[in-house]
């Protein structure tokens, strides 16, 4: 198949690369020091089992989506507008679409810009660019689809690039589950630059993210939204499961780049201010990484 890359950071340079390794054309939409990267070497896998240069072809220009049968969406979701307006008009009529990103309703905005079905994934990958054009794989990959008319026959085509998947007739429950998780490490991860194992072992930190996801359950029942019954005890048993692991936000604050948490913690304030539901926890955490990407602006 032909397959784009829209925001071919982290995420999209592992998808990108297994799906390359797996024999299909692929085209990274990225910033030029990935273009220029991979242009000059190839695109470089690292796993714990293997590290693979793979062929890929880079552009920084989102015409690179043209043609492509698949287009997996993988841009901050601060960006997601501006990117779906910039890919709209090199879409092919029959392309897929996959928003793979934080947040839970990237998929539904991207779909009123389209005027086209986005399929909804809830992304499970522990991944990292170490330098340009070079990405890191730490743990995990596995994507989960929602229910559309494509969905069988990707499903399939990850899995024989190596990517387990499956569909699910409640994505948006499963979102918010890994929003529920995100909201509970990512800035607490960020502000102090710690490792979740690090993170968790600070006295206070384990009842706060106890108030954060009480805060995100009592969003989500007035939503009407449906999540994992055990959910509480899922985000409390990750920091044992992947104590060398630091978030997306604390990446994102230590190279000066903006993060995402507006989509993450703030997203659950504006909800819960809509709905009449306080969420000063989850307000708190938004405001101080706020604060910390001003400081590091300047």
């Amino acid at each position: 198949m032909k397959i784009a890359v829209m925001g071919a950071g982290a995420v999209g340079c592992y998808y990108g690369a297994m799906l390359a390794r797996a024999g299909h054309q692929v085209t990274l939409v990225a910033r030029p020091p990935h273009v220029q990267a991979i242009a000059a070497r190839g695109l470089v896998l690292e796993t714990k089992d293997f590290t693979e240069t793979l062929p890929a072809t880079a552009t920084p220009d989102p015409s690179g989506v043209a043609g492509a049968d698949l287009v997996l969406f993988c841009v901050k979701s601060g960006d997601t507008a501006a990117a779906g307006a910039a890919i709209a008009p090199h879409l092919a009529s029959g392309a897929a679409i996959l928003s793979l990103q934080n947040g839970v309703d990237n998929a539904e905005r991207l779909q009123e810009i389209l005027g086209r079905p986005v399929i909804a994934t809830a992304v499970y990958v522990a991944a990292e660019m170490s330098q340009p054009g070079h990405v890191r794989h730490h743990g995990r990959g596995e994507l989960v689809l929602g229910a559309s008319p494509a969905s069988p026959a990707l499903v399939e085509l990850f899995a024989q690039a190596g990517i387990a998947a499956e569909i699910s007739d409640n994505v948006v429950g499963t979102l918010w589950n890994k929003l529920i998780v995100n909201c509970a490490y990512n800035a607490f991860s960020a502000i102090p630059q710690l490792p979740y194992g690090r993170m968790v072992a600070v006295e206070g930190v384990e009842a706060c993210m106890r108030d954060i996801v009480a805060e995100c359950l009592a969003v989500a029942k007035a939503s009407a939204v449906r999540v994992d019954e055990g959910i509480l005890e899922k985000v409390m048993a990750l920091a044992s499961a992947m104590p060398d692991q630091s978030s997306s936000t604390a990446q994102d604050l230590a190279r000066g780049k903006r993060t995402e948490i507006d989509h993450l913690n703030g997203y659950v304030v504006r909800a819960g201010a809509k709905l009449g539901i306080a969420t000063p926890a989850n307000r708190l955490l938004t405001t101080v990484v706020k604060l910390m990407e001003e400081s590091s602006r300047r």
